[in-house]
């Protein structure tokens, strides 16, 4: 990112061409400061409105600038000719304004896109004005990883000589809107940032001026450019980190922890109030050790990763919903001895193959089995026992497509059919009753009597 406070003797500025669109002509200039480079595109009439501020209100001469021609303005030769003179107007307007830099001149070139200085001055000023209808607003509210870079680089820096007076622009607006936000959005990208040779992903910044932040959504950001995550240990609830290429979930939870051994990791480091936790769309092939950073996690997300195998996280004694989608699970082996209190499990699009391992969940609620490779109805028979689960999808599922399926499935959970709510839809009174008789078939077959028919014959004995 730009910083012409820093890189001012290493800054330049020129016409390098000119282009003629619908009649009219423009002129592309490139502004150069340090290693970072854009462009920018402006008309003569443009170049004149600038001059004219620039004459008025900061000394430069009037002459400068190449007159105005009426007529035959769109010859070649004449477009060229005015490309070299605006060429040399704007190095000599930088040169006698370079240590000022006013306001005017560093809109005309776009400083305010990319440098560090001039984005958060017209952040200040945005924020000044809007701020606190932002603040009363409930939705998040988006930091480009620019912005976030600007406003870490910023703090490092002393007060620049070319603040302005005014205290529109003053960047204290910036951190009192940043210490006092509570949802906030960060969108990474590997594309060039406008017409500069800026990536946003090679930007580093940190989130020390959030003070009060309870919402994060981090999508397509590598870990690596973040360097603090400041005070957020004590107040975040929510954490969504998405696409971000992350291998292991110490990556952003110990960030800015340099040695992350598990001996070596203090109580100040636990997250006290984050309650879900959103690593979707990631790299993640193990659930490990850092997760017992989290001790009041509620809500654990890790939908459409590389995981084969649930490690035991019966530490989280408030984890009641588990999102493991779109992983690579086949065998799920005693999870009633990996998870604690559970209430609701999605493994859709897996490779699941049997419902053994959930046998004893029961504290389970609603169990997501969509898009695996179930074959056998019979292993309905090592969930029917249950006593909470209502929801239960099989669908896309090899035994979905057996006859009667869904009535074979509604049977097994005896007395408590007509509350499975199977596939999303209840059972209607005709699967009712057609269940009804496979029981009473399987129960004769098994030499039992169904409970529907033992407390029918209860009853008659009472009443007589």
């Amino acid at each position: 990112m730009s910083s012409f406070l820093k890189y001012h003797e290493n800054s330049s500025v020129g016409v390098d061409e000119a282009t003629i669109k619908d009649n009219v002509t423009y002129y592309k200039i490139t502004v150069k400061v340090g290693s970072v480079n854009w462009h920018v595109m402006h008309r003569y009439n443009d170049f004149v409105e600038l001059h004219d501020k620039l004459v008025s209100d900061h000394g430069v001469g009037k002459e400068l600038l190449p007159p105005k021609k009426v007529i035959r303005n769109k010859t070649p030769k004449f477009v060229e000719q005015r490309r070299e003179a605006l060429n040399v107007y704007l190095k000599e307007v930088l040169n006698y304004l370079k240590l000022s830099m006013p306001y005017e001149f560093a809109h005309f070139l776009d400083f305010h896109k990319y440098d560090i200085f001039f984005l958060l001055t017209d952040l200040a000023k945005t924020l000044y004005l809007e701020g606190d209808n932002l603040l009363e607003n409930a939705k998040s509210y988006k930091f480009t990883p620019l912005e976030l870079h600007a406003i870490s680089e910023r703090l490092k820096m002393a007060c620049p000589p070319t603040e302005k007076q005014d205290q529109t622009y003053d960047f204290s607006h910036v951190l009192d809107f940043c210490s006092q936000l509570r949802s906030l959005d960060v969108e990474g990208s590997y594309e060039k940032y406008g017409t500069s040779n800026i990536i946003l992903n090679e930007l580093q910044f940190d989130f020390i001026p959030f003070k009060s932040l309870i919402n994060l959504r981090i999508l397509g950001v590598p870990m690596r450019c973040i360097q603090s995550v400041g005070s957020l240990r004590d107040t975040l609830v929510n954490l969504s980190v998405l696409t971000a290429t992350v291998i292991s979930l110490n990556e952003f939870l110990l960030v800015d922890i340099l040695h992350k051994e598990p001996s070596s990791i203090a109580d100040t480091v636990k997250w006290k109030k984050l309650a879900m936790i959103n690593f979707g769309n990631n790299n993640i092939e193990n659930v490990d050790w850092a997760i017992k950073l989290v001790p009041r996690l509620q809500h654990l997300s890790l939908s459409s990763n590389k995981l084969k195998e649930l490690c035991d996280i019966s530490s989280l004694h408030d984890l009641r919903i588990l999102d493991l989608s779109m992983n690579s699970f086949s065998l799920c082996e005693k999870w009633h001895a990996k998870i604690g209190n559970i209430v609701k499990i999605e493994l859709s699009q897996n490779k699941v193959e049997s419902l053994r391992g959930f046998s004893r969940l029961y504290s389970l609620e609603s169990l997501n089995l969509g898009c695996n490779v179930i074959t056998d109805v019979e292993e309905v028979q090592h969930i029917c026992k249950l006593p909470c689960l209502e929801y239960l999808w099989l669908t896309a599922n090899p035994v979905a497509s057996i006859i009667d399926y869904r009535v074979k499935v509604i049977e097994q959970f005896n007395s408590r059919m007509s509350e499975i709510c199977l596939d999303n839809e209840r059972a209607s009174e005709k699967e009712l009753d057609t269940a009804r008789v496979l029981q009473a078939l399987r129960v004769v077959k098994e030499g039992k009597i169904p409970t529907f028919l033992d407390n029918h014959t209860s009853h008659s004995f009472n009443k007589s």
